[in-house]
């Protein structure tokens, strides 16, 4: 435990922010697995989409994981509306 009133709030502050982290992970990985079950409709799909950007923006994922995540999904429902 720091000693440091600075430091002691930062922990304060790291644990709020991996709390809200997780929350939205876990919202994320909803979102992407109901799409992912529906590919084919594209209202979900860009439910999915939306998400996967906020999280980028917040910066809870990594861009190019966001982007690899959109880049997979757009060809997976591109794949399912060919059919």
């Amino acid at each position: 435990m720091p000693n440091i009133k600075s430091q002691k709030d930062r922990v304060v502050q790291a644990k709020k922010e991996a709390l809200h982290n997780k929350v939205v992970k876990s919202n994320l990985k909803t979102v992407v697995k109901k799409a992912n079950a529906a590919i084919d409709s594209k209202t979900v799909v860009k439910v999915a989409v939306s998400a996967i950007d906020s999280a980028k923006s917040k910066g809870v994922i990594h861009k190019n994981t966001a982007a690899r995540k959109i880049s997979r999904m757009a060809k997976r429902a591109n794949k399912a509306a060919a059919q």
